[in-house]
């Protein structure tokens, strides 16, 4: 799998990431290091997972087949810190959690240090020097090699990674910001896209098969063993059942028949190569699903279905959104 260097800096990833949301939770250990072995084995390195995710049985889960089934220096580690199952406070930037959160990782994780820590989502409730002042800390430390943020909109990852360029040499420049990004969901142009790339952080989109819509396995109706159809996963996906987001599924499947390849190639292929993208990242629900997202290594989409696609999708931009000088 061909590898980028994440951002501005010289840690280079696999262009495609492995996510692992559901594993402690929906997704056992046998499953998890099938998972693991497949994308491993074809050239990924990328593996994101966050310190709530199953209540901490995700990174649990990953540090039992690291090493064991994985070599650790083969896989770059990414986690994610700040978010609290407190319903008065969703967020927690303060220095004292956000280091003791990562020290918990690391020990579910059974590593001295995670390739890459993130910020979970701004906390409006604490100064953002606090905040990144921890990111600083991990780094120094050797906890952390290098550090992003997640979630944070276009106003708020331009002052962190303008705060963080103020003083090189004593602050960590930061490396990624994680969004939802997809054909479904390109809110992320408005704003946060434009200052990633003047910042030289790279962008690694979640969901980036619009929550599972984009392959086409909801068009006619909700599978029983999809995630739209459990339970708990099903509000999660509800959004991108809508009219419009069907127009924009059967335009993917009209270039997937088009190219002969299937409407997840094509959707994850044009996310892959956006500008400003490091690597998508994948929740696969098993094998089959992550080889499927694997094969479109060899795929790149002419620029006339990217155009056409582009068109569909393209989201509405009014003042004062980027280029809005042209509008």
């Amino acid at each position: 799998m061909e590898q980028r260097h994440l951002g501005r800096t010289g840690l280079r990833v696999s262009r495609i990431g492995l996510g692992t949301l559901t594993w402690g939770r929906d997704t056992d250990e046998h499953a998890a290091a099938d998972l693991l072995k497949v994308f491993w084995e074809a050239g990924g390195s990328l593996v994101d997972t966050a310190d709530v995710y199953g209540d901490g049985e995700s990174e649990y889960l990953l540090g039992r087949l690291v090493e064991g089934l994985v070599p650790r220096r083969d896989l770059v580690i990414s986690t994610k810190a700040g978010s609290v199952p407190d319903p008065d406070r969703r967020f927690d930037g303060s220095r004292g959690h956000l280091l003791a959160a990562l020290d918990a990782s690391l020990a579910r994780l059974g590593t001295d240090y995670v390739d890459l820590w993130q910020i979970h989502a701004y906390d409006p409730g604490t100064p953002l020097d606090e905040t990144l002042q921890a990111l600083d800390i991990a780094v120094s430390s050797g906890r952390a090699r290098y550090a992003g943020v997640s979630n944070f909109c276009g106003w708020q990852l331009a002052k962190a990674g303008t705060w963080q360029l103020a003083a090189p040499g004593t602050r960590t420049r930061l490396a990624s910001t994680q969004m939802e990004y997809s054909l479904l969901q390109r809110g992320v142009e408005r704003e946060v896209l434009p200052a990633a790339l003047d910042l030289g952080i790279g962008l690694l989109p979640s969901s980036p098969l619009g929550r599972g819509v984009l392959t086409g396995k909801y068009r006619g109706g909700t599978p029983a063993d999809s995630r739209g159809g459990s339970d708990h996963m099903a509000p999660f996906v509800a959004p991108y059942l809508d009219e419009a987001a069907g127009h924009i599924v059967d335009a993917v499947a009209i270039a997937a028949d088009g190219l002969a390849v299937t409407p997840l190639q094509v959707a994850l292929a044009w996310v892959r190569d956006r500008p400003g993208v490091t690597a998508p990242i994948i929740g696969a629900r098993n094998t089959q699903q992550l080889t499927a997202a694997l094969s479109v290594e060899a795929l790149s989409l002419p620029d006339e279905i990217c155009q056409a696609l582009d068109d569909v999708s393209a989201p509405v931009h009014r003042y004062p959104d980027q280029d809005w000088s042209t509008l």
